[in-house]
């Protein structure tokens, strides 16, 4: 009895232990299912995490040189920044298939802002200034206009020549084309600015005896500002035209932008952009 009393015994303690091993082999299979589970679940959620949005194309402007690109409210009373260069920059990004975001900024800081990669394009009443192509690459020449000279209406007579604007104080945009003519001007006391809209203030303000400004700029302002005139002195430069500025060396990208100028110019796209862009500046 004491033997098959041990035997049940031992018998007992091979069934309890296979019966572990069992369970333990079980829990294996169960850990090595949830950790199948948690890293498929994990590369799904990295695979979605790395999912990039749509890349922005950003153009760096000086929003204060109507009508190529100013600031107005819109109809829902909030900023928008309007002008033909924005329809040109909104051409560009949906032949891109990028969304456009605009940054407003000093007109002197628009090349070093492109040649650090912090903007990818500039279009912002730019010339072709020799200058300039060592330091960023331009696109083809897309729109030209003449330039002028702004004075109150009192001295439209006295500043009717190029030549009667010498030893004159003359107010101008900072590292612009007409700050390059204007010191072409004998004894010309020169104020550069970096805001047009301070160039103006400081005419009708009398510390300026004129200042020389882009064509339609100049019409837009004195549209808008009472006692200012355009004289009918002439300024000449050999850089005439304004162009698309582009990161040296991105050949790609101002390829694309030269095939969306050439389209816009050929279909009359930039001509109606100007039209629209002047009457909505001198409302």
């Amino acid at each position: 009895m004491k033997k098959w009393g041990m035997l049940f015994i031992a018998v007992l303690m091979v069934t309890m232990v296979l019966a572990a091993c069992g369970q333990e082999k079980n829990n294996s299979g169960n850990a090595a299912n949830n950790t199948g589970q948690a890293a498929n679940q994990n590369e799904t959620q990295a695979a979605g995490d790395s999912t990039e949005p749509a890349k922005k194309l950003i153009v760096g402007m000086s929003a204060d040189f109507p009508p190529y690109e100013f600031h107005i409210k819109n109809d829902q009373g909030e900023d928008e920044i309007v002008g033909f260069d924005v329809e040109i920059a909104k051409e560009i990004a949906k032949d891109l298939g990028t969304e456009l975001e605009i940054k407003d900024m000093l007109f002197d800081s628009l090349l070093n802002e492109l040649s650090s990669g912090r903007v990818d394009l500039v279009i912002s009443g730019l010339s072709p200034k020799p200058e300039r192509a060592e330091q960023i690459d331009m696109s083809k020449i897309y729109y030209t206009a003449e330039q002028a000279v702004v004075t109150r209406e009192a001295d439209k007579d006295k500043y009717s020549t190029m030549e009667s604007l010498e030893g004159a104080k003359i107010g101008v945009q900072k590292s612009s084309i007409q700050e390059d003519m204007a010191k072409e001007i004998p004894n010309a006391k020169l104020t550069s600015l970096a805001k047009i809209n301070d160039i103006i203030m400081q005419l009708t303000s009398n510390r300026v005896d004129a200042a020389i400004l882009e064509g339609p700029v100049a019409k837009a302002f004195v549209k808008n500002v009472k006692g200012i005139v355009i004289t009918d002195a002439k300024p000449e430069t050999e850089d005439e035209g304004y162009v698309v500025g582009v990161k040296k060396g991105n050949k790609e990208l101002l390829d694309q932008v030269n095939a969306t100028l050439d389209r816009l110019m050929n279909d009359g796209s930039i001509d109606k952009f100007v039209t629209e862009a002047t009457e909505l500046a001198e409302k």
